[in-house]
């Protein structure tokens, strides 16, 4: 048995022997037939071995770089071969909030904060009043001049909201003269109220309540936006749908120029006006921004002074995401699609929808309640006015988490948001030019009567397209699976050779031809056995 075994043994190593000295004698791998070459000396050998071991080393190196950069990086932004139309695409949205925030017809500001500081003899709904008032003053106010700290809760039931709407400083009739593509319109058409930090604003071209918000997870106390207008045909991701008319909400432009954007007069009175809380600049801070982002105006305005005429040229810059990157995860391609990403707010992702609910819930975590203008839920409780430091604190403290906890291996309440760019993004490039607007004057050449219009100040707002085409960008795959496959085989065939059919090869030598060979051995044995068994029988008959 165990010579039996023993030749089995020599049997088998012979075997593979002489199927390693086959594939090295046929395979079309370079250096490989110099291995079992009988002709080629061991020092031959030994060089052809190492050369091939660098070889394999390099391609392999090459192949891990290729591997990582196919892995890591797989997204390129680069521009579209196309220029594209500017009525493809929407006119931006356009929020205007005044800067003054209390009539004095409403509320004389100065003389009740300083009654209130000197002997606190104020209350009810005078005093909730000047609370919400209090809360639209900027920072410099609070840190200056008041500590809010000292001013009691709001006593009655009226919410901050409603209190700052019954005392609105721009209204739809402070606005005249509204024209969109050149065709004088009602502004009541044009804009609606929205709801912001910087109190009750007037917003053209943005998205209703039920389009953009979540409203079965939001207060119902007050709204937030009041447009009615639906965007039937349009979508941020698809653009406008072939069945959209020149008339298709959210208005588009037709060409570039002031006569094919939009334009609007702002008109005040002077005597109606409260510079304290709001410093000496009693204009209009302008905000440009795509119709699906709710508007937030603190951070990112124009300012308009009264008597000016300001025009603001429009440059969009959009970046679209290609279809073959969906199979990518978001944070591969960098980018959220609106489906994959659910804001429990919003009904559309956009990164400042995302980055203003992380705002709200950071508010929330930090002071146990939230700010006025934010979106809630029926029992999230609303910030006094004695809180607004605390408000403030919570937005810096936000904004400085990346730097301050940079190294720390635990993510912060900012990454937790994840508040990547949408997958289909818009931002707008401004140039914005002004002149002295000599309105009085002009005026004055109709020979008119003019008291009326005393104490009266005027702005003038224009809006539009500076070209006519533009150039967008467009997310699409750096490295896909044909490209990196590709790559690993230009990398193996420059280092040695290796094509797919010597994969097919290696996998032949490796599984096929044992096989066949074993079957071969094993007729063979069967074959000679049947020889041996007649020359048995005849020798046992000679032998009796």
């Amino acid at each position: 048995m165990k010579r039996s075994s023993s030749r089995r043994t020599v049997a088998c190593r012979d075997a593979a022997k002489g199927l390693i000295l086959d594939y090295c004698s046929n395979s079309s791998v370079h250096g490989v037939q110099y291995f079992g070459c009988r002709e080629r000396s061991g020092c031959e050998k030994f060089w052809w071995f190492a050369v091939f071991l660098l070889s394999l080393g390099s391609c392999a190196l090459l192949i891990e770089k290729t591997y990582l950069k196919w892995d890591q990086t797989p997204v390129i932004v680069s521009f579209n071969e196309r220029a594209t139309p500017v009525w493809q695409i929407p006119l931006p949205a356009v929020t205007i909030c005044p800067q003054t925030k209390a009539l004095t017809t409403k509320l004389n500001f100065s003389n009740d904060v300083g009654e209130f500081m000197h002997n606190h003899d104020i209350s009810g709904e005078k005093m909730d009043t000047l609370l919400a008032t209090l809360q639209l003053c900027d920072r410099n106010f609070h840190q200056v001049f008041f500590d809010p700290s000292v001013f009691p809760d709001k006593t009655t039931n009226q919410s901050y909201a409603s209190l700052i709407k019954d005392m609105p400083i721009l209204t739809q009739e402070n606005l005249g003269d509204c024209s969109i593509r050149s065709e004088l319109t009602s502004c009541t058409n044009l804009f609606s109220y929205s709801l912001t930090e910087e109190g009750v604003c007037v917003t053209f071209n943005g998205l209703s309540a039920n389009e953009l918000l979540r409203t079965e997870n939001i207060q119902t106390e007050d709204s937030y936006l009041t447009s009615i207008n639906r965007s039937t045909f349009w979508t941020q991701e698809d653009g406008y749908s072939h069945q959209a008319t020149v008339r298709t909400y959210p208005y588009r432009s037709l060409g570039s120029g002031i006569s094919a954007g939009i334009s609007v007069t702002l008109q005040n009175h002077d005597f109606l006006l409260e510079y304290l809380c709001s410093g000496p600049n009693p204009g209009y801070k302008i905000l440009l921004h795509s119709p699906v982002d709710y508007p937030h105006i603190s951070n990112k305005f124009v300012r308009i002074s009264r008597n000016r005429e300001v025009a603001i040229a429009v440059k969009p810059q959009i970046i679209t995401t290609s279809t073959g990157l969906r199979d990518y995860t978001p944070e591969g391609r960098q980018c959220f699609f609106n489906h994959e990403r659910y804001l429990q707010f919003f009904r559309e992702y956009t990164q400042n929808n995302c980055e203003l609910e992380c705002l709200t819930n950071f508010t929330l975590h930090y002071c146990g309640c939230v700010r006025f203008s934010m979106l809630r839920t029926p029992r999230t409780a609303v910030c006094e006015t004695n809180q607004i430091m605390c408000m403030l604190k919570a937005e810096e403290t936000l904004l400085e988490m990346d730097v301050v906890t940079q190294g720390n291996s635990e993510p912060n309440f900012r990454a937790k948001c994840n508040c990547l760019p949408a997958c289909t993004s818009v931002q707008y490039d401004l140039e914005v030019t002004q002149t002295e607007l000599e309105w009085y004057r002009y005026w004055e050449t109709f020979a008119e009567d003019l008291s009326k219009l005393e104490g009266t100040q005027m702005a003038r707002l224009g809006v539009y397209y500076k070209e006519s085409q533009f150039i967008t960008s467009r997310r699409s795959e750096l490295y896909g699976l044909t490209d990196f496959l590709a790559n690993c085989g230009g990398l193996l065939g420059l280092c040695m050779g290796v094509s797919l059919l010597s994969l097919v090869e290696l996998l032949y030598f490796c599984l096929v031809r044992p096989v066949v060979l074993w079957r071969n051995q094993k007729t063979v044995v069967q074959v000679k056995n049947k020889d041996e068994a007649p020359e048995k029988v005849l020798l046992a008959k000679s032998g009796n």
